[in-house]
């Protein structure tokens, strides 16, 4: 029996108008940076018009992303509450599968925009085995103090150990493929951010992520016992934002692009992979071709690299040698370079730079659950 896994940052699936950006200049989108707008009742009237502009060229292209895995069970983040899933789910995905996902999981977690991890499934697999779910388990309200992760490099960055772990969650969902347990752990680590104090800001926040990917490993070694955990059936889905290579982009559209691979001395969720504890199953494609996420500050900053991951336990790993993730980037805007033989035909309507699925990629596997 298989079952089809996806994850997918979905990039602000929003169920409200965000208002902040009358005074806030970083939180305010461009389009009204090219307007005067000297009230705050203008402000609303403009931003709401924007947003309704936009969003249902970006629903219908994020479905199609999604669509496209063919996957019985989705993981996503940055939704924002159940109403905007189910409201995306009823209004646009059904249309482009024909096939609901008729259970949902969504629990609020700790960030402050409001968006979270949450998990779609079907009823049953494509070949007719039963999806059933079991339960579901918050770990949010964790401290760093609870697990002993404090530390002198986390407070620098302005965490203390009576605060939370996760900026978002890590959702445990146990579920029942044709009888057969499968748990999975949704996240979504913390962003890089931008460079403070003269610092890179991915070296700046990974003692963040470093916390979150040790709190995730203790819940699963809790969970099945530490040196026990590598015969039982689990996969860690999800945007991990850090990377352990990445393809460095030279040149433009018109000079043409060059790519080269650079491998990182270390990343925030090390923790997982150490001594085997998981296998990253994207790795099994060539290195080239590992990227979920374009990233781009002009042309002497850009590179493509995989924030998106499927880590699989050394039990669901063995068992699937030939499995095989594939990335669907037919959603990236044409702005995003691709290496040679990569080239996918995009969505109708993707734009330049936007409308587009999301900045990230899906990524999706089909497993067996032995």
């Amino acid at each position: 029996m298989t079952v089809r896994v996806a994850t997918f940052n979905a990039e602000n699936l929003m169920h409200r108008f965000d208002f902040s950006g009358f005074r806030n200049a970083l939180r305010r989108d461009r389009t009204l940076d090219m307007l005067d707008v000297r009230t705050k009742e203008q402000y609303e009237l403009l931003e709401q018009a924007r947003v309704v502009a936009h969003t249902d060229d970006t629903m219908q292209l994020t479905a199609l992303a999604i669509a496209d895995c063919r996957a019985d069970i989705v993981c996503l983040q940055e939704v924002e509450n159940m109403a905007a899933l189910e409201a995306f789910e009823y209004g646009y995905l059904f249309r482009m599968t024909g096939r609901g996902f008729k259970h949902k999981v969504l629990l609020e977690g700790n960030d402050t925009r409001g968006i979270d991890v949450c998990l779609m499934m079907r009823e049953e697999t494509a070949t007719g085995d039963a999806i059933e779910f079991v339960r579901a388990t918050s770990h949010a309200g964790l401290t760093y103090q609870d697990f002993g992760l404090e530390s002198q490099a986390l407070t620098e960055t302005g965490n203390e150990p009576h605060e939370r772990i996760f900026r978002r969650d890590c959702l445990e969902v146990d579920l029942k493929i044709a009888g057969r347990p499968l748990t999975l752990y949704l996240v979504h680590f913390k962003s890089m951010g931008r460079q403070r104090d003269d610092v890179d800001g991915r070296e700046w926040t990974m003692p963040i992520r470093d916390a979150e990917a040790k709190a995730v490993r203790m819940i699963i070694e809790k969970r099945f016992g530490t040196g026990k955990t590598a015969n039982k059936r689990w996969l860690i889905c999800g945007d991990l934002n850090d990377y352990r290579s990445r393809m460095i982009v030279s040149g433009t559209r018109h000079s043409g692009y060059g790519f080269s691979s650079v491998t990182e001395a270390r990343s925030g969720f090390d923790a997982l992979l150490q001594g085997g504890f998981s296998e990253n199953l994207v790795l099994r494609r060539p290195e080239d071709d590992q990227w979920t996420l374009y990233h781009s500050r002009g042309p002497e900053h850009q590179h493509l690299c995989q924030l998106d991951y499927i880590l699989a336990s050394p039990a669901m790993a063995e068992r699937n040698p030939k499995a095989v993730p594939e990335i669907i980037r037919n959603g990236q805007p044409y702005r995003t370079p691709f290496p040679e033989g990569q080239w996918v035909e995009r969505y109708p309507r993707t734009g330049w730079d936007r409308p587009k699925a999301s900045d990230h990629c899906p990524v999706v596997v089909e497993l067996n659950v032995p």
